[in-house]
């Protein structure tokens, strides 16, 4: 079992098709970051609240403003000139390594506001997906498609 965030978000992540998924539901304005700490609390049966979820984007959204939102669109903006110009490709590789970087910093920092919250509930939690998705993706394929990666990623490293 991932027992911290970051290799949890590393797991889901690489499941098949969830890169795709998380891209959709962040091209209807939710936060990729926010979706994949969900399923780890979810996960560990942390029961999620308004508090817990104010707490958690009064975190997220101005790193995600002040830090990831820019170098994101700064190597988007770039991606056409870079496939004709190598020493701009180059940057642009270093620009996605400093985006991967700040979202590393955004999860840890979310673990670190999570810890002290009470974990293993034997009663059923709210799904923390419907929580923190925006409203848009409610409903959503991707947004569907996560909980069941997530789900079968728990599956696999509890060996059923």
């Amino acid at each position: 079992m991932h027992t911290d965030l970051w290799n949890h978000a590393l797991a889901l992540y690489a499941r098949p098709g969830i890169e795709e998924a998380c891209l959709s539901v962040q091209a209807l304005g939710g936060d990729v970051c926010l979706l994949l700490c969900a399923t780890w609390l979810q996960r560990r049966g942390v029961a999620p609240n308004a508090e817990r979820v104010q707490a958690m984007q009064a975190i997220a959204e101005p790193w995600q403003k002040q830090v990831v939102t820019p170098l994101r669109s700064l190597r988007q903006q770039w991606r056409t000139q870079a496939q004709h110009d190598p020493q701009l490709a180059a940057l642009r590789e270093q620009l996605k390594g400093l985006e991967l970087q700040a979202e590393k910093q955004l999860l840890q920092r979310l673990e670190a506001c999570t810890q002290q919250w009470s974990t293993g509930s034997r009663e059923p939690v709210d799904d923390w997906l419907a929580w923190l998705a925006p409203d848009q993706a409610r409903g959503h394929d991707a947004l569907e498609q996560l909980r069941v990666a997530a789900a079968g990623l728990q599956e696999a490293e509890d060996g059923v």
